[in-house]
């Protein structure tokens, strides 16, 4: 779950966070810091979907609870910069393997 970790902790740390341990590396300003928070999102959003129903209860409720944190900082993050909820932020787009396991689209 170390994964886990890092990806809610750069969140937070591209939110503003000062007391999180990647605060001198993360873009904190504005849209930079708005687009690095969502960059995290999307790879934990893609975690969770790749690992459906094959994580222990410990597991699924630590990347739970990251996602709720980071959907949180990022909603504080929209709100600061002045965005709607659902302003429209460049997200990374993740080809999803079907289930032979090849790339789809």
């Amino acid at each position: 779950m170390g994964l886990v970790h890092a990806l809610r902790s750069s969140a937070e740390a591209a939110a503003g966070d000062d007391d999180g341990p990647l605060r001198v590396s993360a873009p904190r300003d504005g849209v930079r810091g708005l687009r690095a928070a969502q960059r995290s999102l999307d790879l934990l959003e893609m975690l969770e979907h790749k690992t459906r129903g094959n994580l222990a209860e410990a597991e699924r409720d630590t990347l739970w609870t990251a996602l709720r944190a980071v959907r949180v900082r990022l909603e504080r993050l929209r709100e600061a910069a002045g965005m709607e909820a659902d302003a429209d932020v460049p997200r990374v787009v993740l080809p999803i393997a079907d289930a032979d396991g090849e790339g789809g689209a």
